[in-house]
C-alpha cells in the first residue's frame, strides 16, 4: 500500500488500522467527468446562490437535478 499510493509505511499502517475499525460497508462513488453546459445568466445566478446556501457544489446540484429529471439509470422514460 505504501508503494502503490506513495505513502510512508507509517501512514499506510495508520490507514489500515482505521479501515479495520469501520463497522459498515464503505460506499464507492461513481467516477465523474467534466461537462460544459450553456445556461442563461439568470439560471447561473440562481444555481450559484443555491450552492452557497445549501453547501452543495454546483456539480452536485446539477447531477441531482439531472438524475431526478431522467430517472434512475436503466429506467425507461417512454
Amino acid at each position: 500500500m505504501a508503494l502503490r499510493f506513495s505513502l510512508s509505511r507509517r501512514q499506510a499502517y495508520r490507514y489500515l488500522q482505521e479501515a479495520q475499525e469501520i463497522q459498515h460497508p464503505v460506499s464507492v462513488p461513481s467516477p465523474v467527468i467534466p461537462v460544459t453546459i450553456k445556461i442563461s445568466v439568470d439560471v447561473a445566478e440562481q444555481l450559484r446562490a443555491y450552492a452557497r446556501t445549501s453547501g452543495l457544489t454546483i456539480g452536485e446540484i446539477v447531477a441531482r437535478s439531472v438524475t431526478l429529471f431522467l430517472g434512475p439509470p436503466g429506467e425507461s422514460r417512454g
